[in-house]
């Protein structure tokens, strides 16, 4: 029979993406905090994990590469070697070759020139560290000649589904061979039921083993990575009664307090527990049970750090298993199949309140309410904390920061913030072009900085929060600030504007946005070719999205995206103007008036207050008379308000956001569209670029005002 290991290789790859950032976030924190023992730890297990599943799998370059990486890690784990910069970064470009190595390995083919740039990698480990791994090496060799190599026993009992996940057992024997000698291997097939009942997908083997090897237990542990979850293993030492780790490490990983786990261990006996947990309660200040027992020389301490290890191990596992992985094309589909379920539920609700069968109207609107709340279920399931994204640019800040000889500070907050999955897979590029520019532009270099007074630390920072329906993302700095002149003439210059009369400050920032704008005196690999502003506002566009800008002369910018909670389903406001039907997003209603006065102008007064409105029947050539009584549907944007006049106000509903096609690309004031109950088609309106235009024609009635006056 031939195996697929083609979805083991999946999930191999997949854990090593996930372990490769755990890395880079433990190496950055590193950097910030110093060289915290459970940093260091973290670092090396994510580098040896990847290196036994590797090696499981036969990918003999990651092995190769990640075990040099390995080796240093190991010197500053035992403190033979202290960690700096230099250090940190050549350990991230190693993390990066790493990643690039399991990716052209699982393609079938290195190419040369990944090879060699790993050689270099390499060569900077091996002369970065020579008297480290000298001593290691001797120290290896005492040890072998004290010791000798220590023997292992290994249990094995395969599980049913073992085959099918793509494992085989005799490449996991491979490999543990490799490891040393092998000196006893006993298969027992006593779970093999008949023939006539046997399935041939299924595995009943178990294995007893016996190994002399070098190699520390985590190296055999790794030859077991992908059939743990699936099989039983039990590893343990075999001649050494004085060692309890293997007997701690292969229990269950079940939720236990220490002194369980040193009694089902045998580390300690149920009387030295006992007394010990008495010492504990008559003293006042209630010292941690493992110093006690290392006090009243019942266990070692390193026996009590390795029991603390299953310990965590075992919380951290029992978290994991609380989630499941779902392939996001399907979590996609079921999104899809919903919406479209919630359109033919509105075509239900519509014909039974034409039918005003009252049992038939109770009816739908039960399923009604169950389909919503599986329409929120749904999108719960969509939505992901943005702090990981975020987390992603402290290597950004520092690496590029460094190259242009800067000191610059990434803080992060709001990373709890929820958001669309999508969303966040969209918006992380445009996010890399102002975090990028900020530093390039925005920080000024250490000199300027203390000329003006300033600390010589730069900072950036990225925040996160809801409001009114919306995500809200600002990248700030406490740089230089723009400078509006500049831009006006820069502007100018390439004809995007005649001249900047009437214009805000806020507009004027935002011509940065425009195709082929910068201001920088020269291009650089960072920035320079007015490129990555126009991809950024692009983004936003298609995103349903809008972008704002605030910035001081000499105290720093804001950059503030303002995004949709979700792309797949919208909560609507209906509208109608003659027979066209518009969908006004809920979140940024404020209130419904009715158009006072006689419908001249566009100005109405609202407590006070004049508020800009628009006609939709004018803006939309809309054919026909208006209706004797107008309403008007107060809305508000990012703190700007307007009115929209309509015929009629038709009530809330919850559809589905459906793009409209490349044809109508140049329709203005409408973002997407959506398929009602009766069949008709309406439109989403883009209330952003309304409120503009609202805002805009305000601006030049008052201009228009002062000239006359």
């Amino acid at each position: 029979m031939s195996l697929d290991f083609s979805g083991a290789l999946k999930a191999f790859a997949q854990e090593s993406k996930d372990l490769l950032a755990e890395m880079e976030q433990s190496l950055l924190t590193l950097e910030e905090e110093g060289a915290k023992k459970e940093l260091v730890d973290a670092v090396f297990r994510a580098a040896h994990t990847i290196k036994g599943s590797g090696g499981l799998f036969g990918l003999d370059h990651v092995v190769a590469f990640t075990h040099d990486v390995e080796g240093v890690l190991d010197a500053v784990r035992d403190g033979r070697l202290d960690i700096d910069g230099d250090l940190i970064s050549l350990l991230l470009s190693c993390g990066d070759q790493i990643g690039r190595l399991v990716e052209s390995s699982l393609a079938g083919e290195v190419e040369e020139a990944l090879l060699r740039k790993g050689a270099a990698l390499q060569a900077q480990l091996q002369r970065y560290l020579p008297g480290a791994v000298m001593v290691a090496a001797q120290e290896e060799d005492a040890g072998e000649a004290a010791y000798g190599a220590r023997g292992w026993h290994i249990s094995l009992r395969c599980g049913r589904d073992l085959l099918r996940d793509g494992m085989d057992p005799l490449s996991i024997l491979h490999y543990i061979s490799t490891l040393g000698e092998l000196t006893r291997v006993t298969t027992f097939c006593g779970h093999m039921p008949a023939a006539e009942e046997m399935d041939p997908e299924s595995c009943y083997l178990a294995f007893e083993i016996d190994l002399i090897t070098e190699q520390a237990k985590e190296e055999i542990e790794d030859a077991f990575e992908f059939v743990s979850a699936s099989s039983e293993v039990r590893i343990t030492p075999v001649g050494d009664p004085d060692s309890w780790d293997g007997a701690i490490e292969a229990a269950p990983d079940e939720d236990q307090r220490l002194g369980e786990i040193l009694l089902d261990s045998g580390a300690v006996t149920r009387n030295e527990l006992e007394q010990a947990l008495k010492q504990q309660e008559r003293t006042p200040e209630r010292p941690k049970l493992g110093e006690i027992l290392v006090a009243r020389h019942a266990v070692q301490e390193k026996t009590v750090s390795t029991a603390l290890e299953k310990q965590a191990s075992a919380v951290k596992k029992q978290r994991q298993d609380s989630f499941l992985k779902v392939d996001a094309q399907k979590l996609d589909h079921l999104i899809n199949l919903i919406g479209e379920l919630m359109i033919a539920n509105a075509e239900v609700r519509v014909r039974a309140e034409r039918i005003q069968e009252s049992v038939l109207h109770e009816s739908v609107a039960n399923s009604t309410r169950f389909i919503e709340a599986v329409r929120d279920c749904a999108l719960s399931l969509r939505m992901v904390q943005i702090g990981d994204t975020f987390n992603r640019f402290q290597r950004v800040v520092r690496d590029l920061a460094r190259d242009l000889g800067k000191d610059i500070r990434l803080v992060v907050s709001g990373g709890d913030t929820d958001l669309d999955k999508t969303l966040v897979e969209r918006i992380s590029e445009p996010l890399t072009h102002l975090v990028r520019n900020a530093i390039d532009h925005g920080v000024e270099s250490d000199a300027l900085r203390r000329e003006r007074g300033k600390a010589a630390t730069g900072v950036i920072r990225l925040n996160a929060f809801h409001e009114r329906g919306s995500i809200v993302i600002e990248v700030s700095d406490d740089g230089g600030g723009m400078n509006p002149e500049k831009i006006v003439a820069k502007a100018i210059e390439k004809q995007l504007i005649r001249s900047s009369e009437g214009m805000s400050d806020g507009d004027i920032f935002k011509l940065i946005f425009e195709p082929g704008f910068s201001t920088a005196e020269q291009v650089t690999n960072v920035s320079g070719r007015g490129v990555g502003m126009d991809a950024v506002k692009k983004t936003l566009e298609e995103l349903r999205g809008s972008v704002e800008v605030e910035s001081e002369l000499g105290k720093g910018s804001t950059i503030r995206l303002r995004l949709p909670l979700t792309l797949a389903i919208i909560n609507g406001f209906l509208v109608g103007v003659g027979d066209s039907k518009y969908v006004v997003p809920m979140e940024v209603v404020d209130e419904c008036v009715e158009l006072n006065g006689d419908g001249g102008g566009d100005f109405m007064g609202l407590r006070g207050m004049a508020l800009p409105f628009l006609r939709l029947r004018e803006l939309f050539s809309i054919d026909g008379r208006p209706a004797d009584r107008q309403s008007v549907v107060v809305v508000q944007y990012a703190g700007r308000r307007a009115g929209l006049v309509v015929d009629r106000l038709m009530g809330e509903l919850q559809t589905v956001i459906k793009p409209l096609g490349d044809i109508f690309t140049p329709l203005k004031w409408v973002s997407g569209c959506t398929l009602l109950g009766s069949g008709d088609v309406g439109l989403i309106l883009d209330i952003p670029e309304l409120v503009t235009r609202a805002e805009h024609a305000q601006n030049q009635f008052a201009g228009r005002k002062m000239a006359a006056g």
